[in-house]
């Protein structure tokens, strides 16, 4: 059996979930007959510290819906050049709700409030109005890096200012909240909206919320359905949901360890790896005369499975179903790996 540290998303879930999902009681979730789903919005809404919750098919999903709400056509949006909203959905931002991109390069995914400041548009017909702000934490591409509470804060008093809202891609947000030592509401608070994934490191097998005001849920469930998101007998999925919420969170802290692992054993092997602060651990290959992607072929040969993130860069990623022994093989496997370079 191969060792997949491709990403925290192929989680499979626990025993329990699946008796769960087997026993839920559900109806019509269209009809907000379901109650299942109605108390994971509910349990959901609560740990957010928000009114109210949706479940959504996916965090792209969710992102989506929170800005076709947020914004019309010929809005623009503010959000980190590598945001996974910008990078990784496909354009859905330009292509569902029409709204302009403004790209601004982050300090390891943090935008710094006093360039979201110079980025919002003033009172000029030539410009688009900014009407959102986005945020992601962790910050994927950034190498699971965590936004603290203090720099959330500031980005969030600059949009306050300015009468723009802000919305939280948090599909790790407890990986920043565990590593910080803090509760997630203590993040959510300074982010108008957010999206969580319930899957990655949570380990249910579908599904992400989008919490925020009461209104705002109204408005966005509209959204949701005109996106094909009206799933019916949806606590069959809702079920492990609330299992991921109240049982999952806290062994969030076993993957950043052996992330930390993963890292410690590759600095010693001379390889070059970036900070790691969750389960996120960027490897670059460049020093080694190798690709990622050769590399990574030669790591799936010794069953190992890992993602590229650039060319010389790869990203493995720990998650539940990653023990100690998995990274003593993996690092194993790479030094074995190194002596025929």
């Amino acid at each position: 059996m191969k060792i997949d540290l491709r990403s925290d998303t192929v989680t499979k879930p626990t025993e329990e979930m699946l008796r769960a999902m087997a026993e839920a009681e559900v109806g019509d979730d269209v009809y907000r007959e379901d109650p299942t789903a109605n108390r994971l919005e509910t349990i959901a809404a609560e740990i957010l510290g928000k009114e109210a919750a949706l479940f959504v098919t996916s965090g792209t999903q969710g992102n989506q819906v929170a800005v076709l709400t947020h914004c019309v056509n010929g809005d623009e949006v503010i959000a980190e050049a590598d945001s996974h909203i910008f990078y990784y959905e496909g354009g859905a931002m330009s292509a569902l709700a029409g709204v302009q991109t403004r790209t601004l390069v982050g300090e390891r995914g943090a935008l710094r409030a006093e360039e979201v400041e110079k980025a919002i548009r003033g009172n000029n017909i030539h410009f688009p109005r900014t009407k959102l702000i986005c945020l992601e934490n962790t910050h994927n591409r950034a190498g699971g890096a965590v936004i603290s509470v203090a720099q959330m804060k500031s980005v969030y008093n600059i949009a306050q200012k300015h009468g723009i809202p802000v919305h939280l891609d948090g599909a790790r947000l407890f990986n920043a909240a565990v590593a910080q030592g803090v509760a997630v509401s203590e993040l959510s608070a300074f982010a108008d909206t957010v999206q969580i994934c319930l899957s990655k490191g949570l380990s249910a097998p579908v599904g992400s919320i989008l919490a925020g005001d009461r209104a705002f849920i109204e408005e966005a469930r509209w959204w949701r359905k005109k996106l094909g998101g009206g799933l019916r007998q949806v606590g069959y999925l809702a079920a492990p949901g609330i299992i991921a919420l109240t049982q999952m969170t806290g062994r969030l802290a076993e993957d950043h360890d052996r992330a930390q692992q993963l890292a410690k054993g590759l600095r010693q092997l001379s390889l070059q790896v970036e900070q790691v602060e969750t389960n996120i651990v960027l490897v670059n290959t460049g020093s080694i005369g190798l690709t990622a992607v050769a590399l990574l072929e030669r790591l799936e040969e010794k069953g190992v499975l890992a993602v590229d993130f650039d060319e010389y860069v790869i990203r493995f990623t720990t998650h539940r179903h990653i023990s100690d022994q998995h990274i003593k093989t993996v690092l194993e496997a790479v030094e074995q790996l190194l002596e025929t370079v």
